[in-house]
């Protein structure tokens, strides 16, 4: 990595031509320099920023992949305050419906279509133009959209959808089905932010089943709402703030379902990067048997 370093901007042994200009003088860094910067964990960061990771994998039981994720960063800075902005969908195909992996995939990308049709004025154009539509009203028309593409090019089929569109520190959520969003706090707490939409979630809200039954529920991937199922949908959509000094995660139940949430909390704590978090996490669902297809996004707004 020093290497590297060197090479951008020069070495002992091939010394960068010196610049002066208004006593300003340039040189290549030393070695101690280069290892300091590598190695320091204590970051100060000027523009606020999202980062984010994603993992994926087909699982151990399965053939076919019906899981799909999009995950989209952006940060506008400059002589203004920035925007850090992003949007993060998880959609898992259901099971045994005809083209799963189709209704999954056509939804984040209509869906991720319409937002960022809308945003691109409000980020990138000059001057900066507001927003004519609340957020939660971007996410509730981009929902339907998906919903009756569905219905019409792959009728049969059905997805859940978990979306995040994050705009400064506040998170507008869309959700439909049993894939979830997580807050994860510096204190080891991991508060779910959607509920889920399916049989054994309603039995146990009505006091049918306890939490032991419901995780031993033998229906568990039985849905009472996705999107392209039924003529109409209502999808939960709300607005929260972003995890402070925390994590934003969106998972399908195929890495919610195997994983109990300590451990989730300890792989992502330990790992040195969020990148290096997801696959972690994906490793620990296939080691747990890999039952269904794995899907996880991992954000982090830092500054």
């Amino acid at each position: 990595m020093a290497d590297f370093f060197r090479k951008l901007i020069g070495s002992k042994e091939e010394p960068a031509k010196q610049k002066q200009s208004n006593a300003v003088i340039t040189a290549p860094l030393s070695d101690h320099q280069i290892n300091a910067i590598i190695t320091n964990q204590n970051f100060t960061y000027e523009v606020k920023q999202l980062v984010a990771a994603v993992g994926q994998s087909v699982g151990k039981q399965r053939e076919h992949n019906e899981d799909s994720v999009l995950a989209l960063t952006s940060t506008v800075s400059g002589s203004a305050d920035n925007v850090p902005f992003g949007l993060y969908i998880v959609a898992d195909g259901m099971g045994g419906h005809q083209f799963g992996e189709v209704a999954s995939n056509a939804a984040i990308r209509i869906m991720a279509g319409n937002i960022t049709k809308r945003f691109h004025s409000y980020l990138y154009n000059l001057p900066t133009q507001s927003l004519q539509i609340s957020l939660q009203e971007v996410m509730e028309s981009s929902v339907m959209e998906a919903h009756q593409y569905v219905q019409r090019e792959a009728p049969g089929s059905g997805t859940t959808l978990t979306a995040a569109l994050v705009l400064g520190q506040q998170m507008t959520i869309a959700h439909v089905g049993d894939s979830r969003a997580y807050s994860i706090h510096p204190d080891g707490s991991i508060v779910p932010i959607t509920r889920d939409h399916s049989l054994v979630k309603r039995l146990e809200e009505l006091g049918h089943l306890n939490k032991y039954e419901a995780e031993n529920f033998p229906h568990r991937n039985v849905l009472i709402r996705a999107l392209g199922q039924g003529e109409s949908l209502e999808a939960d959509i709300f607005t929260v703030p972003f995890p402070n000094n925390g994590y934003l995660m969106i998972c399908s139940d195929g890495l919610w379902g195997v994983i109990s949430e300590s451990d989730i909390f300890r792989i992502i704590s330990q790992a040195p990067t969020l990148h290096r978090a997801c696959g972690n996490l994906v490793e620990a669902a296939n080691a747990a048997g890999g039952p269904d297809n794995i899907s996880v996004i991992l954000a982090q707004l830092i500054g």
